[in-house]
């Protein structure tokens, strides 16, 4: 347990080290080992968390879309989010069909490796991209200006 725990100090270290040599802004909580940043995207903000998590030996980062989904969408944002997640090869967007909170997730394994600073880049700018290419259709649908079979036309 310890030796995971040191571990994750490294990791999150090196997270730090990497955001500092690339002159990003960020907010860090080093008891949580974690690190909230933004990206501007085409058209919605994205803002992100990044963290260590020793119980599983994972860098993950959320990214929360800046708005909620009111009741009477959630359905088709819950259809919407399995054709988005059926386009990517990477990471996930969760969606909580009981409060409407959406969020972009993507993780990856330090267990028995060591992870560089192009790769943890890489995990953002990932993302972020694929943040960017989804926010404002998820955003549309919820506001009526979007069908879900139109987004799933677009999408799909």
């Amino acid at each position: 347990m310890a030796e995971d725990m040191e571990k994750a100090k490294q990791v999150y270290q090196k997270l730090i080290a990497m955001l500092d040599a690339r002159d990003w802004h960020y907010e860090r909580d080093d008891e949580k080992m974690a690190v909230k940043a933004g990206i501007k995207g085409d058209d919605l903000p994205i803002h992100f968390t990044m963290s260590v998590r020793p119980d599983m030996e994972i860098v993950q980062i959320m990214s929360w879309m800046p708005f909620e989904v009111p009741e009477d969408k959630r359905v088709d944002i819950a259809i919407a989010v399995c054709v988005a997640n059926y386009t990517l090869a990477q990471g996930c967007f969760d969606f909580s069909i009981e409060n409407g909170n959406l969020l972009f997730r993507m993780t990856t394994n330090y267990m028995k490796s060591e992870l560089s600073d192009d790769l943890l880049e890489h995990i953002i700018f990932l993302s972020a991209a694929t943040v960017d290419r989804f926010n404002d259709k998820f955003f549309m649908v919820t506001k009526g200006m979007l069908s879900i079979d139109d987004f799933i036309k677009q999408v799909g």
